[in-house]
């Protein structure tokens, strides 16, 4: 699996989330590409500690940990799968600003590709570095792949 943290990744994941306008769309889904933008911040966000999240119940916390080992396998996401609260996007936002805010979180993040200590997710539990780059480099391929690139 791809990891954020490789340089090749992340300088394709650069390169694909450039070629972005404001006037792709979709291939399946409801959002537009600024609030695709947006949404795709929000995980990065969390992994840099940016964006806190709400600690699920215990029941919610074993069930979504069954799942752990799907954010960061080789196996691709299906399209339409059920999004997150913390992550659903609604609203209007601007292309232009999402985009800059997408590349520097993308930026920030590859900035601490020698970091060994990351704090646990608060609803899947610990990862390691390289499950971090792996996840999120899985999360942004499955959105540039949504929208065709």
């Amino acid at each position: 699996m791809k990891s954020l943290f490789d340089e090749d990744a992340y300088k394709e994941v650069l390169h694909r989330v450039n070629q972005i306008t404001g006037g792709h769309t979709g291939k399946w889904g409801r959002m537009d590409a600024a609030r695709m933008l947006h949404h795709c911040q929000q995980p990065l966000a969390v992994a840099l500690g940016r964006k806190p999240l709400k600690k699920p119940n215990f029941i919610v916390s074993l069930l979504m940990r069954t799942f752990k080992s799907s954010l960061y396998n080789d196996k691709a996401w299906k399209q339409n799968l059920p999004t997150a609260r913390e992550y659903r996007v609604e609203g209007e936002y601007d292309f232009q600003t999402e985009k800059t805010g997408l590349i520097g979180l993308i930026h920030d993040f590859y900035g601490e590709k020698d970091r060994a200590d990351w704090e646990p997710h608060v609803v899947f539990g610990s990862f390691t570095p390289e499950q971090w780059g792996q996840m999120q480099y899985k999360h942004l391929d499955h959105h540039l792949r949504q929208f065709g690139l």
